[in-house]
Order: C-alpha cells, then structure tokens, then sequence
C-alpha cells in the first residue's frame, strides 16, 4: 500500500532508475521496505524511481505530509523518519539490483543448503535492453513492479546517525582536510574512490593478490596474464529435478587450463557477474545476457544466450585483470559440492573489493603530468559518447533488418512466386496453345522465388544476430564507462583542491602530495582500462565486419545459383 511521505533533504538523481526529490516535497512511497537503503516512490512532479531512505520520513496515515514535524535535522531526527542510512550505501544499479538478482542481501547466504539447486532460473521478472542504452554500470533499467522486487528487509525507525563516513573520521580530526563531496549518493563516494583518495583506506597487513600495470606503445596497459586460457561454452542441455517439477539448462564450460569440463547454469554466472562488479571499482565489467521469464526453454532463446554467454566469456578469459581473478578461477574449475561453497563464501567475504581494491595495483614509475591525463580522460569520454550512439543506431537498424528479412522480404517474394505461379495456371487454360515446357519453367520461377523468401527469413542466424550480439556487449561496456570516468573526474577534483589548499597554508604539502599520488594510481588504472577496450575493440569489430561480409557474399551467391539453375530452363523452350 501506497505510504505519504516528505523529503527532509534535498537529493538530485544521477542515473535514470533515481529522481530528485527538494526539501519539504511531498512524495508517495510504494513501500516501506527498502533496499540497501533506498526507497521506490513518486515526487510531486509525477516522475517515479529511487531516493535514499535516509531523505525522506514517512507521514502517519491521518497527517498531512505539510504538517509533519519540520524540526529534523542530521542529528537529531524524529521518532517517525525513516532511517536505514548506512555509511556503505550503493546504488541499487552499481548494487546488482537491476540483475533481478538480489545477492548482496541473503540470496547466496540464506542459501547455503542449495548451492547447486535454482538460485535465480525460477525468477519471473523480464529485462528486455532499452533503446536508449542500459543503466549506471551497464545493469539494465530496474524492474521494481514484479512480486519480491525487494529482499526482506524491514524498514528500522531510529535516530539517523551523521552522515559523515566513519572511515573519514581519522582525517577529520587533522583540521586541514579536503572537503567531502555533498552528494554522499555520487558513484564517486560510494565506491569508496574518495576514501582512497584522501587516504582513508587502510593499508592491509599483507596484500595477496597484485595487478600490474605497464607503459606500452599506447600508454598505460594492463600488465598481461602470465597463464593466458580460453573457455568453450557449449551443450546447453535442459535438465530437471524434484522429479521434473523444476527444469533448468546447464552449459558446459571447458577451459583450456583445466583437466575436466565443468557445468554451470545461469544462476552461477549471474553470481559471479555480481562478485566482479562488487570487487572491480575501475574496470568495465561486461554484461551477461539478458533475462526472461517466459519461453526460457524454446530453442532460439536458448541458443541466443549460448551465443552471447560465449562471447561474455571470450572477453572475461582475455582481460588481463578479470581472467585472474580467484572467484573467476574457482567458477571454472570447481567440481566438488563442498568445495564449491567454501570457494562461494571466501569470494563473498574478499576484503580487497571496491576501494581496497585499488591497493592491489603496482603502477609504473614514469611521470605523467595530470592535465595531460585529464585530457586523454575528456578524449575517451567524447569517443565513447559518440560510441555508444553509434552503436544504437546500428542495433536499431540491424534490428529492423531482421524484422524485415523474417516478415517483409520473405512475404514480398512469396507473393512474386504466387504471381508467377498465377499465370503459369493461366497459361494450362487453352491447350491447344499451351507449352508445356514453358509453364513448367514459370511454375518453377514462382517456387524459386518463393524458396528465396525462405532464405531470407533464414538468414539473419547466420549474420545480423551475430552482429547483434557483439553490439549488445557493447552497449553494456560502454554503458560502465561514464561511472568510471566519473570516478578521476572526482579524484582530479580532490587533487586541485588539495594543491589550493597546500598553496594557502591550510594543508601540508606532503598531504597533498599524498592525494596527487593516489590520484595518479586511478589515473593509470583508467588508462590501462581504456587501452585494453580499444584493444578489443578493435578486434572484436574487425570480426563483426568480416563474418557479415562473409556470410552476405555467401548468402547472395546461393541465391544466384538458385536464380541460374531457373533461367537454364528457358534456354531450349
């Protein structure tokens, strides 16, 4: 049931699945429950999406949401305000919310007992791509109308704490510090880059686990996998249990460094997809194929995803970073049930996620000079904008393409064989006048042409999906970027405003040569990323362009030696 509620503070929205809500609005919430500290409700302008719990108070039923005590403030809320304020929040679509898979909340915990049994295939929400492209760090748009949208988690009525980050405290108490952003919902803050950069991340004891990054002939570059391997996906076989009350389709994984093949559902994809983007803060995690909820075992659904999870995994295997990831290295190896869940759980509780993840990296000594950073950022960022609508402009039109060869193009020559069959019974009406040769050869025009509408219709198996599906990974790559991007834009904040800090005295220059240093350590990480993006970029679109060629020459060269097999038939009339 619909719930009032006013806003106690204002919030401006950043990704298309939040709305901005001003101080003193009042607002509709659907429900009480929230998620990782976020509510789903309306603003007075009728624009519905998320807004933090921590905003808002709920009005008891009977009170007008304008005569709600106005006397709240950030120490001292009243007994009736919402209050699920963590200093961790995240974003519902950094968050693996827009998955329809609710892993951070008590899926994988609370299921423990059913490690290999159905985690996710039973869901029954749909996320179909937008046209528009997907959301913050390539999830699809959020899903929130279907049943179980929300984990159950119980809305808690206590005083909100200060909305000051509790790993900002020990810098706090230095008097010069750099300010914290006001937005503490910003992707920025809420990956934890701005602890990191204002040294508020702890260093471990003992860090396992190093990445390296190299000056190469374009810059930064990822430092390679040492034990480079690939990884097959095939056989997806439909399987069930419970004595066939529940069925699944399993895919068979074979990498190249392994002994045995293992087998994997969905469910086990999407759980480590959620693993990676918890972990790597800077690298644009590619997007696992889509969901649905119905026709989830026909067989063009089937071999759409087998296709797409093949190509998912191609660009997992070769990433230098991802590939060695353990959680990555145990999804492909692990055989054992038992072994599974203790592998499961070590991944969950990986402290070197998010900002401690950024402690992993070993940079190169060269010296680059910041702006000259932030103008390649600014290049990339223009690129990848002029990227992302390019490649929804060929989606769209390789879409309708597909539309027309299965419908218009094999309709528009199934009527051209009907017409010619048409007067080739025509032409049988006056015997004494009929050539028989003649109508034959007619009549097997009209079948030709109407065999040719079939091999349109067919067609498209064979190019535009495949095109389709490296365009639709694309979407999703670049859809991460701008979240990444905004993650050094706010670094080379912090690193102007220490220096003007440092000039007028109020910060020792060691301080804020601390922060330019860790700003320098986001800035080769981005780099190495954008350099390995142009890397396959360029590959993976050189393989889209010359299998379509390929198979378009092959395609009209079947057509023309149905076309010349039919024109031999006049040849002796």
């Amino acid at each position: 049931m619909a719930l009032k509620g006013r806003a106690l503070y204002d919030f401006r929205s950043e990704n298309k699945e939040e709305i901005s809500i001003q101080q003193d609005e009042d607002l509709v919430i659907f429900s009480e429950t929230s998620l990782d500290g976020w509510l789903q409700g309306q603003n007075s302008r009728g624009e519905t999406g998320l807004f933090p719990a921590s905003y808002v108070e709920i009005v008891p039923a009977g009170i007008s949401p304008n005569h709600a005590d106005n006397s709240s403030s950030p120490a001292d809320f009243s007994s009736t305000q919402v209050s699920l304020y963590s200093p961790s929040v995240a974003s519902p679509a950094r968050s693996g919310v827009g998955s329809g898979f609710l892993s951070n909340q008590g899926s994988f915990e609370d299921d423990d007992d059913d490690d290999w049994d159905d985690w996710d295939d039973g869901c029954t929400v749909v996320e179909e791509p937008r046209a528009g492209g997907l959301g913050t760090n390539g999830h699809p748009p959020l899903n929130l109308s279907y049943p179980g949208a929300y984990p159950s988690q119980h809305m808690a009525f206590r005083p909100k704490p200060p909305l000051e980050r509790q790993d900002s405290l020990a810098s706090a108490k230095r008097g010069s510090v750099v300010g914290r952003n006001l937005n503490r919902f910003s992707c920025f803050v809420r990956s934890g880059v701005e602890a990191f950069i204002l040294g508020d991340v702890p260093m471990m004891a003992k860090i396992a686990e190093t990445y390296s990054i190299e000056m190469g002939p374009r810059g930064p570059q990822w430092k390679a996998n040492p034990h480079p391997f690939a990884c097959s996906v095939e056989d997806p076989t439909k399987q069930t249990k419970f004595k066939g009350i529940k069925s699944y389709i399993s895919y068979k994984l074979t990498p190249t460094h392994a002994g045995s093949p293992v087998y994997r559902r969905y469910k086990h994809f999407d759980w480590l997809y959620n693993r990676l983007l918890h972990k790597f803060t800077v690298i644009s995690v590619p997007h696992l194929p889509e969901k649905q909820a119905t026709g989830r075992f026909e067989e063009d659904f089937i071999e759409k995803r087998k296709r797409r999870l093949i190509l998912w995994m191609d660009h997992m295997t070769s990433h230098p970073v991802l590939s060695q990831y353990e959680g990555f290295q145990h999804f492909l190896s692990c055989l054992d049930a038992k072994q599974w869940k203790m592998g499961k759980r070590r991944a969950e509780r990986d402290e070197m996620v998010g900002a401690s993840f950024l402690l992993t990296f070993q940079i190169p000594t060269e010296h680059q000079d910041l702006q000259d950073v932030e103008d390649r950022v600014d290049t990339f960022k223009a690129f990848s904008k002029k990227m992302d609508d390019s490649v929804l402009q060929l989606s769209t039109v390789a879409s309708e393409l597909v539309r027309k060869h299965v419908g218009g193009f094999r309709k528009e020559f199934q009527k051209l064989g009907s017409a010619f069959q048409a007067i080739s019974h025509a032409f049988q009406m006056d015997p004494p006048f009929s050539s028989e040769a003649l109508n034959s050869a007619i009549s097997h025009t009209g079948r030709t042409y109407e065999a040719v509408g079939e091999m349109f219709a067919e067609q498209p198996k064979n190019d535009l999906f495949q095109m389709l599906d490296t365009l639709s990974l694309y979407q999703g790559l670049l859809s991460n970027f701008p979240d990444i991007i905004h993650l050094q834009k706010g670094a080379f904040a912090k690193v102007k405003e220490s220096q003007r800090m440092s000039d007028e005295g109020r910060m020792a220059q060691d301080e804020a040569d601390g922060i330019r240093r860790r700003c320098r350590v986001v800035g080769f990480a981005l780099q190495a990323e954008m350099n390995h993006f142009h890397q396959r970029r360029e590959l993976d679109f050189k393989h889209m362009m010359q299998n379509y060629l390929r198979q378009q020459i092959l395609f009209y060269q079947r057509v023309g030696q149905q076309l010349e097999k039919t024109l031999r038939m006049y040849d002796h009339l």
